[in-house]
């Protein structure tokens, strides 16, 4: 079996693959400070680790990326593909800087490129929400970063004292519930209409990722799908593609 993780800045997710299908996923917060041996302990409570055959990953937290390696070499014996430079996926990234873009980017485009077709737009509502672009050509083409639902909530209830928290779930008669999700899927379709313009694709597809991407998508009108496996599922065919 392949594990699959995708450590992002808040939550880590892991997928455990048998062949092409994602049999488990699992969501925990990320902790900046775990060992490789907490690590251990946390997955050998969801997973057989004598089952694995590899591991791949993305991480946008550099920190744990060497605890990882040491997880996978200590406690799972097995090989680990981290997603980075020098590591083949198909997509040619029309970047100035490609370092510097995001693996998890990287693998949402994979899987867009491969299971969504092109060209396409994937929209990932994690920490920040980020707008990633793979052209007709099926190259990564950039996009756009914004500040993330969650994120910009917390700043909100931080900067005004008499404003009471709210929980992220679609309006019924909250004025600051109604703000956040027609808020952020209006942003979702002026940003997509722009990029869509670029395209000179009126009709690309538009595909949601991440956490809060169900309670944004059904309020937006250019998203047309939602994938919660995409990045999962960009991992595994980065790791497919390199193997002997």
């Amino acid at each position: 079996m392949l594990l699959a993780i995708d450590v992002g800045n808040t939550q880590t997710v892991f997928g455990l693959f048998e062949g092409s299908s994602l049999d488990a996923q699992f969501r925990v917060g990320t902790n900046r400070s775990h060992t490789a041996d907490e690590l251990a302990v946390i997955l050998r409570s969801l997973i057989d680790l004598g089952k694995l055959e590899g591991i791949v990953m993305c991480t946008s937290v550099p920190r744990l990326a060497r605890e990882y390696e040491l997880f996978a070499d200590r406690w799972a014996g097995v090989d680990l593909l981290a997603l980075g430079p020098g590591v083949s996926t198909g997509v040619p990234i029309r970047y100035d800087d490609p370092r510097e873009v995001g693996p998890d980017r990287i693998a949402n485009a994979v899987a867009a490129r491969e299971l969504h077709g092109t060209p396409s737009v994937v929209v990932d509502f994690g920490t920040s929400t980020n707008f990633d672009v793979i052209s007709a050509a099926g190259e990564f083409a950039g996009g756009v970063l914004a500040p993330g639902v969650e994120v910009s909530m917390d700043a909100l209830f931080e900067r005004a004292a008499r404003l009471p928290r709210v929980p992220f779930e679609a309006p019924e008669r909250s004025a600051l519930q109604s703000g956040l999700v027609y808020g952020f899927a209006g942003q979702v379709d002026a940003i997509v209409d722009l990029i869509r313009e670029e395209l000179g694709a009126p009709g690309a597809p538009v595909i949601a990722t991440g956490g809060l991407a169900e309670l944004i998508a059904p309020h937006s009108r250019t998203i047309t799908a939602i994938d919660q496996e995409l990045t999962l599922q960009g991992l595994r065919l980065v790791w497919q593609r390199n193997q002997p």
